[in-house]
């Protein structure tokens, strides 16, 4: 049975876009993002020297840098302690850790339709 590996493309610190990202693979940020995010189905993770300024749409989100956007998770988000997030966050799951701040609201939880 071979090996399977799990596949992430990473923007390092050295690099600064301007625009959409859009991946179709997991993705971590330790650079600069200016415009929009969009990973679908899978996870995003944003590197504690990250800058961003963005919305942020994957299934999965984790934010260890700085995020000024909304932030929507299809699954869950969570904050690390030196995340600072200037935005709305929504997600199912949400989790925010000690020393991390948020200036925005929070929607979690699982709609119920009527």
């Amino acid at each position: 049975m071979a090996d399977e590996r799990r596949k992430a493309a990473w923007i390092s610190g050295a690099i600064i876009v301007k625009g959409d990202v859009v991946s179709t693979e997991d993705l971590v940020i330790d650079g600069q993002i200016h415009g929009s995010i969009g990973i679908g189905d899978h996870s995003l993770t944003i590197g504690s020297d990250a800058k961003v300024v963005a919305d942020l749409a994957a299934k999965n989100i984790t934010i260890s840098g700085t995020v000024k956007g909304n932030v929507r998770g299809n699954a869950k988000v969570e904050l690390k302690s030196t995340a600072k997030v200037e935005g709305d966050v929504s997600a199912p799951q949400f989790r925010m850790e000690d020393g991390a701040t948020l200036v925005g609201k929070v929607e979690t939880g699982t709609k119920k339709t009527p």
